[in-house]
């Protein structure tokens, strides 16, 4: 029978629970973990795993740690003991850097090393997917099945897992009808669904673009507030707007919307981050403040819809050379970089200044 839910539907599940607060269960080389989001952890859920067996351990990434002082003996992890007093207020302090400018002395933190790391490293990774702050609050667990099906909790094997997080999910067409535009009428909405439950991703097609020369094509990343809102903090919403005009005055191209807010964090760990910001660090600071490294993005998925449509080459609108890169090493090829500089303001200036010294890109 095949009603059972396989190992992707049961990530997306997981990634469903830790957003709401649910604990799951990690198991692999003949361990097992309870894992809790740090971001979704309650007073209640933290006072019941207190009286269980065993020591409870925040997983954080290195970047957070290291903003924290405290050891990653793990490389990209880092296992910090909870002391026998710390409360939810002490995790959530830990895990968000909200406070860290008022409260800048957080320890001293003790870094657990005995044993491997990689149950603990695929909680980072789950809790991160499911866009919330990468850290997690685990226990060992001695009888993990009887303790899963006791309490009804999603059941995660590490080892069915690892291929998925790090793999891009396959994308299938759902539906795309004519959708006149004011940067062309000629122009068409495809969408495309992930596998694994995620976002679903967006392909504005103009005109009638050949399949057998280089299309004019932009990936463009979701962004709320430059987009929909007109933000002055990024250039988000001018690089839409210029790039559809753009293809609109040639007659044919492809933009692809991607639902990878905030370089891939998510629209509240993007706020988060411009918090951080206000406080003075620049934008490649603040996500590492928070845990998460200078770009989480999966340009794959861009390079998956293009071949599903057909293309194999483009002239892409960027001025990143990372998604170059990514499109080259996923079988598309790039016959130009056309430059795409539009959008600059004063309250983005510093903002454009570090992603070109930092990230490296062309403006």
């Amino acid at each position: 029978m095949s009603f059972s839910p396989d190992i992707i539907e049961r990530l997306a599940r997981a990634r469903a629970d830790l957003r709401m607060g649910v604990p799951i269960v990690l198991t692999g080389d003949g361990q097992a973990l309870l894992v809790l989001a740090a971001e979704t952890l309650t007073d209640t859920r933290l006072c019941d795993l207190r009286a269980l067996p065993g020591t409870p351990v925040l997983v954080l990434t290195s970047r957070r740690a290291e903003t924290l002082k405290a050891r990653a003996y793990d490389g990209d992890v880092a296992r910090i003991l909870l002391p026998s007093d710390a409360g939810l207020a002490w995790v959530l302090s830990i895990a968000n850097p909200d406070d860290d400018l008022r409260s800048p002395m957080k320890g001293p933190l003790a870094s657990d090393r005995d044993g491997p790391a990689t149950l603990h490293r695929a909680a980072t990774q789950l809790v991160k997917t499911a866009q919330l702050l990468p850290a997690a609050v685990v226990l060992p667990l001695a009888d993990a099945a009887r303790f899963a099906m006791e309490h009804g909790l999603t059941v995660i094997p590490a080892d069915l897992a690892a291929p998925h997080l790090a793999a891009t999910s396959p994308l299938h067409p759902v539906a795309h009808a004519r959708l006149p535009m004011a940067a062309a009428e000629a122009g068409r909405l495809h969408i495309f669904r992930p596998e694994d439950g995620g976002e679903e991703h967006y392909a504005i097609e103009i005109g009638r673009p050949p399949r057998d020369k280089p299309v004019l094509a932009r990936l463009h990343s979701a962004c709320f507030t430059g987009d929909v809102l007109g933000s002055l903090k990024c250039d988000c919403g001018p690089q839409l707007r210029g790039a559809l005009a753009q293809m609109g005055a040639e007659g044919t191209g492809v933009l692809l919307y991607l639902n990878q807010e905030g370089r891939g964090i998510g629209l509240a760990n993007k706020m988060r981050a411009y918090s951080l910001q206000d406080q003075g660090f620049d934008t490649v600071e603040a996500n590492h403040r928070l845990g998460f490294e200078d770009d989480e993005r999966d340009f794959r998925i861009g390079a998956k819809i293009l071949k599903e449509m057909g293309f194999s080459s483009v002239r892409l609108l960027t001025n990143n050379p990372r998604k170059i890169e990514m499109m080259e090493k996923t079988g598309i090829s790039v016959a130009e970089r056309v430059p795409l500089k539009v959008g600059e303001t004063v309250q983005n200036r510093a903002y454009l200044a570090t992603k070109a010294a930092k990230s490296g890109h062309l403006l």
